[in-house]
């Protein structure tokens, strides 16, 4: 039985890969000490794999080296996949604590890393990395301010979206930004450096049902959950007109098994929903409050985010040149459907 390693297994993203490796018959072992509770005081509700045979769960921060070596000597060569999710996720969280988020982001992925290269070198290695990286890069595009979203005009070289020779130099990336560029930077030059199987993935807005949004992080879920529990919502800054991609958990999860498939050394994608799955703050709002038949109760500030992007969408152009089967299954319209369906039911 071949073995799949998932850091941050709890999480929407590890949870998604845990499931979907169960169900191929592999043996999944999730990292995961559900620092989420201690990031945004609430718990993580996606930890619905611990009960299966072909999952096994350890209770460990990925800071710590011992125990992460141990684990990795454990399944040694029988590992064939790492997929690396565990991260401190907000870039508002980051400037809180600098010292636990980059320990966490950077450090953290150096030990999965280092275990990888030592016990496990013909495994490959996905990470799951952020548009972050380009920092606040983005809003230096020739946007268009419309009725509801800032916009591209069709004939600007972005118009389909980011690709991944942006720069991510000379920008405020906020802190989270940085610790997780280092990672990105350390994945990419194991990969390159040690000729091993690394894949990352700097995603755009990456979402799902099991997505346990909290202000400040994960906007759509966060959104969704004000809306049905009537709870007040504060838009940061930008007129309430940022643009966001969504990409479903299952498509982003899709795309790294494309990867592994047919891994290649220290590559770099960009992945989120692209122009098949974007939407405004305040056309999310608009069409959930279509949907719901209801009202939100939200204030637009002034301030915005410090290094928040004003229009992202992801070009995945280059992912599809290399792995032209993959497709999307969901587009912004599902994935919210499905989100007030599962918030309905709580």
């Amino acid at each position: 039985m071949k073995v799949v390693i998932v850091t941050g297994s709890n999480g929407l993203i590890g949870n998604e890969v845990c499931k979907f490796y169960i169900e191929r018959n592999f043996l999944v072992v999730g990292i995961d000490n559900n620092m989420r509770e201690y990031f945004f005081g609430v718990k993580n509700t996606s930890n619905g794999n611990q009960s299966h045979t072909n999952y096994i769960h350890y209770d460990v921060d990925i800071r710590d080296n011992e125990k992460i070596v141990n684990i990795f000597k454990t399944y040694n060569s029988d590992i064939d996949l790492i997929v690396h999710t565990a991260a401190q996720p907000s870039h508002d969280w980051a400037a809180k604590e600098p010292l636990t988020d980059f320990t966490v982001n950077a450090l953290g992925t150096l030990n999965i890393l280092e275990s990888f290269r030592l016990y496990s070198p013909e495994a490959t290695f996905i990470f799951t990395s952020t548009n972050k990286v380009y920092g606040d890069n983005p809003n230096n595009l020739n946007l268009i301010e419309t009725s509801t979203r800032w916009e591209l005009n069709e004939h600007d070289n972005y118009f389909n979206g980011i690709d991944e020779n942006m720069s991510i130099d000379n920008t405020k990336h906020s802190l989270f930004g940085v610790s997780k560029a280092s990672a990105d930077l350390l994945v990419q030059e194991y990969g390159k450096y040690f000729n091993l199987k690394t894949g990352i993935f700097r995603g755009g807005c990456l979402t799902g049902p099991l997505h346990a949004g909290a202000e400040l992080h994960g906007f759509l879920s966060y959104l969704v959950k004000c809306f049905v529990n009537e709870t007040h919502y504060t838009i940061f800054g930008y007129k309430g007109k940022q643009v966001r991609d969504n990409i479903h958990s299952y498509d982003l999860v899709s795309a790294f098994n494309e990867f592994y498939m047919n891994p290649r050394i220290g590559e770099v994608y960009n992945i989120g929903g692209s122009r098949h799955s974007n939407i405004s703050m305040l056309e999310a709002i608009n069409k959930i409050s279509d949907i719901m038949g209801k009202k939100l109760n939200y204030t637009i500030s002034s301030n915005n985010r410090i290094g928040d992007h004003i229009w992202y969408i992801s070009d995945v152009s280059k992912f599809k040149t290399h792995y032209p089967n993959w497709k999307y299954e969901y587009n912004i319209d599902d994935i919210i459907n499905e989100m007030i369906n599962y918030e309905l039911k709580k």
